[in-house]
């Protein structure tokens, strides 16, 4: 594709400082919370603190194997929480003070607690499960856990509409009508099956703009947020819809769920002879792999390894994305209507439209507005010239 750099004139001065202080504003405080929460699983996993406070906790409730690896799991999910929340405030008070938030503090609270539960309920059951497998079998357990995370990616990515989702929002049907219609034939002409067009009540928590396809086969559906369908024109919001689903036609969910698989399965092995090294141990304040003192080790690798492999996911993420845009064109042929959309999704969401490359290419996981809107005017200058 021809040069995709974005020309500024797309955007008021006005809509781009607005964008640009935003991230200003925001930026630090997310980037903070992940470095203090990393801080943590530091602190906690490579020095004796966090042998102690697994020994610690577990004593709490009557002490045992069994009783350490669940208190100590419930004790590096909470303190991460405990860490963190102070920096996901001050990037909600950010966002509300950019008219981002509908939600008052309190609905934020349920949420946060939501999602502490979410976490709690699947870490616990894992960390039990992966020291049963360790103790059972402290040379090979790798096999049978690598196994096990594979499989719970695929299951956890299948069960994320069904189960996740409905937690923290409510969804209804899209009363029939030429927008239900129209998006039930965009999918149609695309060859894709979908089993409802749903509305999901984002409004309650914000005013930002969005839409998403979910599920697989017989569960696939159309998402689209209250807010999208209160302020952007019905062609705008078929935009949208095409975009997402460039990402079932390209298998994109499926795709990312098998790759998500096989990761899980290869860091499994990676952690396995880290946490067998006896130096990391020493330091970490375990006598083996089994003990569940070596719990804390264990979170800070998966953590550090995590964070090391992000700026790869978010390339990956963008190249997908851009992609998805380019089957959004095809579908519809509508390149002025794309770029209409572009421009009110990132007016609306007080998106930074031409953020610093460096930026871009280490957080981002969309391309930046500003070369949506280029890629675009470049698609339809190849198209009239054939």
């Amino acid at each position: 594709m021809a040069d995709t750099a974005p020309a500024e004139g797309d955007f008021t001065p006005q809509e781009r400082e607005r964008g640009r202080a935003l991230r200003r504003a925001r930026l630090p405080w997310a980037l903070g919370g992940q470095l203090a929460s990393l801080a943590l699983s530091a602190v906690l996993g490579f020095t004796a603190a966090g042998a102690g406070l697994v020994s610690a906790v577990g004593g709490w409730f009557g002490g045992g194997w069994a009783a350490e690896v669940l208190a100590g799991a419930a004790a590096l999910v909470l303190l991460g929480r405990v860490v963190t929340l102070p920096f996901s405030a001050r990037v909600r008070a950010v966002s509300a003070r950019y008219g981002l938030v509908t939600q008052g503090w309190a609905g934020w609270a349920v949420d946060a607690l939501r999602g502490t539960g979410v976490a709690l309920a699947l870490f616990l059951p894992l960390a039990l499960g992966l020291y049963a497998l360790i103790g059972r079998s402290p040379d090979h357990w790798w096999l049978p856990a690598a196994a096990a995370a594979a499989l719970l990616t695929v299951a956890l990515s299948f069960l994320h509409p069904l189960v996740f989702e409905p937690l923290f929002n409510r969804f209804s049907p899209l009363p029939d009508g030429e927008l239900r219609t129209a998006l039930l034939e965009l999918a149609r002409r695309d060859g894709i099956a979908v089993r409802d067009v749903l509305v999901a009540d984002a409004s309650r928590r914000t005013t930002a703009l969005n839409a998403y396809v979910s599920g697989f086969g017989p569960t696939r559906r159309i998402v689209v947020y209250d807010t999208l369908l209160s302020t952007a024109q019905p062609r705008e919001i078929e935009l949208v819809a095409a975009h997402e689903l460039g990402h079932v036609k390209h298998r994109d969910v499926a795709t990312g769920t098998v790759l998500g698989a096989l990761g899980a399965a290869v860091v499994v092995p990676v952690l396995a002879a880290l946490l067998a090294w006896r130096p990391l141990l020493d330091a970490a304040g375990a006598d083996t792999a089994q003990d569940p003192r070596s719990l804390p080790l264990l979170a800070a690798l998966a953590a550090l390894l995590g964070a090391l492999s992000t700026p790869v996911q978010c390339a990956t993420s963008r190249r997908i994305e851009a992609r998805a845009d380019r089957h959004a064109l095809e579908l519809t042929g509508d390149a002025p209507q794309f770029i209409a959309m572009q421009r009110r999704l990132a007016v609306a969401n007080v998106a930074d439209p031409y953020p610093p490359r460096a930026v871009e290419l280490l957080l981002a996981t969309h391309p930046s507005t500003g070369r949506r809107i280029a890629a675009a005017r470049n698609w339809l200058t190849a198209r009239e010239a054939r």
